[in-house]
Protein backbone atom coordinates (compact mmCIF):
# COMPACT_ATOMS: atom_id res chain seq x y z
CA UNK A 1 0.00 0.00 0.00
CA UNK A 2 2.82 2.31 0.91
CA UNK A 3 3.96 1.78 -2.87
CA UNK A 4 1.31 2.36 -4.15
CA UNK A 5 0.76 6.05 -2.11
CA UNK A 6 4.08 6.84 -3.23
CA UNK A 7 3.82 6.03 -7.10
CA UNK A 8 0.45 8.06 -6.80
CA UNK A 9 2.48 11.21 -5.32
CA UNK A 10 5.04 10.53 -7.27
CA UNK A 11 3.18 11.14 -11.00
CA UNK A 12 1.95 14.76 -10.32
CA UNK A 13 5.34 15.91 -9.46
CA UNK A 14 6.69 14.27 -12.50
CA UNK A 15 4.09 16.17 -14.46
CA UNK A 16 4.21 19.33 -12.96
CA UNK A 17 8.18 19.33 -13.94
CA UNK A 18 7.18 17.93 -17.54
CA UNK A 19 4.80 21.26 -17.24
CA UNK A 20 7.20 23.89 -16.03
CA UNK A 21 9.92 22.96 -18.78
CA UNK A 22 7.59 24.31 -21.42
CA UNK A 23 6.66 27.40 -19.36
CA UNK A 24 7.76 30.57 -21.73
CA UNK A 25 10.65 32.48 -19.55
CA UNK A 26 9.75 34.86 -22.45
CA UNK A 27 8.12 35.29 -25.64
CA UNK A 28 6.43 37.99 -27.87
CA UNK A 29 4.88 38.65 -31.08
CA UNK A 30 4.10 40.94 -33.93
CA UNK A 31 2.17 41.77 -37.16
CA UNK A 32 3.66 44.25 -39.49
CA UNK A 33 3.56 46.07 -42.54
CA UNK A 34 6.61 46.95 -44.03
CA UNK A 35 7.98 49.10 -47.45
CA UNK A 36 11.65 47.83 -48.94
CA UNK A 37 12.42 50.59 -51.20
CA UNK A 38 15.81 49.33 -53.24
CA UNK A 39 18.26 52.19 -53.57
CA UNK A 40 18.36 53.63 -57.58
CA UNK A 41 22.21 52.06 -57.74
CA UNK A 42 20.71 48.45 -56.86
CA UNK A 43 18.05 48.70 -59.26
CA UNK A 44 20.54 50.31 -61.94
CA UNK A 45 22.76 47.39 -60.97
CA UNK A 46 20.37 44.44 -61.17
CA UNK A 47 18.37 45.89 -64.18
CA UNK A 48 19.55 42.45 -66.07
CA UNK A 49 20.64 40.39 -62.72
CA UNK A 50 17.77 39.48 -60.94
CA UNK A 51 15.99 42.65 -61.20
CA UNK A 52 14.92 43.88 -57.90
CA UNK A 53 11.80 46.71 -57.17
CA UNK A 54 10.18 47.91 -54.75
CA UNK A 55 7.26 46.17 -52.69
CA UNK A 56 5.17 46.17 -49.31
CA UNK A 57 5.15 43.02 -47.42
CA UNK A 58 3.34 41.94 -44.01
CA UNK A 59 4.87 39.68 -41.75
CA UNK A 60 3.82 37.85 -38.93
CA UNK A 61 7.05 37.59 -36.49
CA UNK A 62 7.93 35.59 -32.83
CA UNK A 63 9.76 33.97 -30.79
CA UNK A 64 9.92 31.99 -27.22
CA UNK A 65 12.72 31.36 -24.37
CA UNK A 66 12.59 28.51 -22.28
CA UNK A 67 15.31 26.79 -19.58
CA UNK A 68 16.16 24.75 -21.76
CA UNK A 69 16.41 26.67 -25.34
CA UNK A 70 15.26 29.30 -27.56
CA UNK A 71 13.16 29.98 -30.95
CA UNK A 72 12.49 32.66 -33.12
CA UNK A 73 10.18 32.85 -36.25
CA UNK A 74 8.91 34.43 -39.08
CA UNK A 75 6.43 34.65 -42.04
CA UNK A 76 6.59 37.24 -44.84
CA UNK A 77 3.85 37.71 -47.59
CA UNK A 78 5.33 40.08 -50.29
CA UNK A 79 3.28 42.56 -52.55
CA UNK A 80 0.09 41.21 -51.31
CA UNK A 81 -2.25 43.83 -52.55
CA UNK A 82 -2.14 42.54 -56.04
CA UNK A 83 -1.06 39.66 -58.21
CA UNK A 84 -0.91 40.30 -61.39
CA UNK A 85 1.40 43.80 -61.90
CA UNK A 86 4.26 42.79 -64.06
CA UNK A 87 4.13 43.71 -67.48
CA UNK A 88 3.54 39.68 -68.81
CA UNK A 89 0.77 39.55 -66.30
CA UNK A 90 3.10 37.49 -64.30
CA UNK A 91 2.13 36.67 -60.35
CA UNK A 92 4.30 39.27 -58.15
CA UNK A 93 3.51 37.33 -55.39
CA UNK A 94 6.44 36.44 -53.04
CA UNK A 95 6.73 34.62 -49.67
CA UNK A 96 9.59 33.65 -47.47
CA UNK A 97 9.55 31.86 -43.96
CA UNK A 98 12.73 31.47 -41.46
CA UNK A 99 12.66 29.45 -38.23
CA UNK A 100 15.79 29.68 -35.80
CA UNK A 101 16.67 27.79 -32.58
CA UNK A 102 19.41 27.26 -29.75
CA UNK A 103 18.92 24.28 -27.85
CA UNK A 104 21.31 24.96 -24.77
CA UNK A 105 24.02 22.61 -24.22
CA UNK A 106 23.43 22.42 -20.37
CA UNK A 107 24.52 25.51 -18.67
CA UNK A 108 27.05 26.57 -21.25
CA UNK A 109 26.39 29.98 -22.89
CA UNK A 110 26.75 26.94 -26.21
CA UNK A 111 24.32 25.49 -28.29
CA UNK A 112 22.68 23.71 -30.87
CA UNK A 113 21.49 25.62 -33.64
CA UNK A 114 19.26 25.07 -36.07
CA UNK A 115 18.14 27.21 -38.93
CA UNK A 116 15.60 26.90 -41.93
CA UNK A 117 14.63 29.71 -44.67
CA UNK A 118 11.99 29.13 -47.51
CA UNK A 119 11.81 31.73 -50.18
CA UNK A 120 9.00 31.02 -53.05
CA UNK A 121 8.57 33.18 -56.12
CA UNK A 122 4.74 32.13 -57.31
CA UNK A 123 5.63 33.62 -60.39
CA UNK A 124 8.81 32.18 -61.48
CA UNK A 125 7.04 29.17 -59.54
CA UNK A 126 10.03 28.39 -58.27
CA UNK A 127 11.00 27.42 -54.25
CA UNK A 128 14.59 27.36 -52.64
CA UNK A 129 15.02 25.72 -48.86
CA UNK A 130 18.33 26.76 -47.20
CA UNK A 131 19.24 24.68 -44.22
CA UNK A 132 21.79 25.30 -41.69
CA UNK A 133 22.76 23.17 -38.71
CA UNK A 134 25.97 23.75 -36.13
CA UNK A 135 26.86 25.37 -33.12
CA UNK A 136 25.62 28.90 -31.53
CA UNK A 137 26.64 30.87 -28.40
CA UNK A 138 24.65 33.36 -26.46
CA UNK A 139 26.67 36.47 -24.47
CA UNK A 140 24.24 39.55 -22.27
CA UNK A 141 26.88 41.80 -21.90
CA UNK A 142 27.12 44.27 -18.73
CA UNK A 143 25.75 47.54 -20.69
CA UNK A 144 22.88 45.21 -21.93
CA UNK A 145 24.03 44.44 -25.23
CA UNK A 146 23.08 41.02 -25.95
CA UNK A 147 24.94 38.85 -28.92
CA UNK A 148 24.53 35.54 -30.34
CA UNK A 149 26.45 34.11 -33.34
CA UNK A 150 26.48 30.48 -34.94
CA UNK A 151 27.98 28.34 -37.32
CA UNK A 152 27.29 25.59 -39.02
CA UNK A 153 26.54 23.37 -42.24
CA UNK A 154 25.00 24.08 -45.03
CA UNK A 155 22.33 22.54 -47.06
CA UNK A 156 20.26 23.92 -50.40
CA UNK A 157 16.59 22.33 -51.22
CA UNK A 158 15.95 23.81 -54.60
CA UNK A 159 13.05 22.90 -57.43
CA UNK A 160 13.15 22.26 -61.01
CA UNK A 161 16.89 22.47 -62.60
CA UNK A 162 18.38 24.32 -60.12
CA UNK A 163 21.02 22.74 -57.78
CA UNK A 164 20.25 20.65 -54.20
CA UNK A 165 22.54 19.43 -52.11
CA UNK A 166 25.39 20.34 -49.53
CA UNK A 167 26.30 23.86 -49.77
CA UNK A 168 29.19 25.03 -48.15
CA UNK A 169 28.88 26.91 -44.51
CA UNK A 170 26.91 29.67 -42.82
CA UNK A 171 27.94 32.01 -40.01
CA UNK A 172 26.52 34.58 -38.56
CA UNK A 173 24.71 36.46 -35.29
CA UNK A 174 21.94 37.89 -34.22
CA UNK A 175 22.51 40.98 -31.57
CA UNK A 176 20.66 43.94 -29.95
CA UNK A 177 20.14 46.86 -27.70
CA UNK A 178 17.63 48.54 -25.88
CA UNK A 179 18.53 52.60 -24.74
CA UNK A 180 16.79 55.46 -24.14
CA UNK A 181 16.81 58.56 -25.57
CA UNK A 182 14.93 62.00 -25.34
CA UNK A 183 12.52 60.65 -23.10
CA UNK A 184 11.77 57.63 -25.30
CA UNK A 185 12.22 54.24 -26.06
CA UNK A 186 14.46 52.69 -28.47
CA UNK A 187 16.84 49.33 -29.85
CA UNK A 188 19.26 48.20 -32.42
CA UNK A 189 19.56 45.39 -33.83
CA UNK A 190 21.65 43.36 -36.52
CA UNK A 191 21.29 40.16 -38.04
CA UNK A 192 24.21 38.92 -40.16
CA UNK A 193 24.55 36.14 -42.43
CA UNK A 194 27.97 34.72 -43.83
CA UNK A 195 27.57 31.84 -46.11
CA UNK A 196 31.42 30.27 -47.87
CA UNK A 197 32.65 27.44 -49.48
CA UNK A 198 29.45 27.29 -51.28
CA UNK A 199 29.08 24.29 -54.56
CA UNK A 200 30.38 25.28 -57.58
CA UNK A 201 27.23 23.77 -59.42
CA UNK A 202 24.89 26.11 -56.89
CA UNK A 203 26.64 29.16 -58.32
CA UNK A 204 26.32 28.41 -61.57
CA UNK A 205 22.07 27.28 -61.62
CA UNK A 206 20.74 29.42 -58.95
CA UNK A 207 22.15 32.73 -59.86
CA UNK A 208 21.06 34.46 -62.72
CA UNK A 209 24.21 35.60 -64.73
CA UNK A 210 25.92 33.06 -62.48
CA UNK A 211 28.24 31.88 -61.32
CA UNK A 212 28.57 33.64 -58.11
CA UNK A 213 31.15 33.91 -55.54
CA UNK A 214 31.24 31.27 -53.33
CA UNK A 215 30.91 33.72 -50.34
CA UNK A 216 27.61 35.00 -49.73
CA UNK A 217 26.87 38.21 -47.33
CA UNK A 218 23.20 38.65 -46.45
CA UNK A 219 22.07 40.88 -43.57
CA UNK A 220 20.12 44.07 -42.45
CA UNK A 221 20.82 46.71 -39.33
CA UNK A 222 17.55 48.56 -37.85
CA UNK A 223 16.77 51.29 -35.14
CA UNK A 224 13.66 50.55 -33.66
CA UNK A 225 11.49 52.98 -31.40
CA UNK A 226 8.74 52.09 -29.15
CA UNK A 227 6.31 54.53 -28.50
CA UNK A 228 3.99 52.55 -26.68
CA UNK A 229 3.70 49.21 -25.22
CA UNK A 230 1.73 47.69 -28.29
CA UNK A 231 3.50 49.55 -31.18
CA UNK A 232 6.93 49.60 -32.83
CA UNK A 233 8.25 51.93 -36.19
CA UNK A 234 11.69 51.71 -37.12
CA UNK A 235 13.72 51.42 -40.29
CA UNK A 236 16.06 48.89 -41.61
CA UNK A 237 19.36 49.16 -44.03
CA UNK A 238 19.24 46.08 -45.56
CA UNK A 239 22.33 44.88 -47.77
CA UNK A 240 23.74 41.69 -49.68
CA UNK A 241 26.46 40.76 -52.39
CA UNK A 242 26.21 37.49 -54.29
CA UNK A 243 22.79 36.58 -52.69
CA UNK A 244 19.40 37.34 -53.84
CA UNK A 245 19.67 35.46 -57.04
CA UNK A 246 22.40 38.15 -57.88
CA UNK A 247 25.75 37.38 -59.28
CA UNK A 248 28.69 39.83 -58.44
CA UNK A 249 26.66 43.07 -57.43
CA UNK A 250 25.80 44.52 -53.95
CA UNK A 251 22.47 45.59 -53.60
CA UNK A 252 20.69 47.50 -50.41
CA UNK A 253 17.63 48.85 -49.61
CA UNK A 254 15.63 50.65 -46.67
CA UNK A 255 12.85 48.85 -45.12
CA UNK A 256 10.39 51.30 -43.20
CA UNK A 257 8.29 49.32 -40.41
CA UNK A 258 5.13 49.56 -38.24
CA UNK A 259 4.41 46.37 -36.01
CA UNK A 260 1.55 45.45 -33.81
CA UNK A 261 2.79 43.94 -30.33
CA UNK A 262 0.14 41.40 -29.36
CA UNK A 263 2.13 39.48 -26.96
Amino acid sequence: MAGLLLGATALPAAASDDASAFTPQWSFANASINYLDWSDGTEARTASNAAKGDFFYLELEGGVGFDWGEFYGFYDFENPQNDMSEEDGRDNRRSAAKVTSHIYLGDTPFSLYFHVYDFRDYGFDSEEQDRIAGLGYRHTFANGLWFKPFIGKAWVESDGNSYSGENGYMAGWVLGYDFEAFGEAFSLTNWHEQTFERDDEYLRRNYVNGPASEVGTNGAVALWWHPIEEITTGVQYRYANNKLGTAGDYQNAMIYTVKVNFL
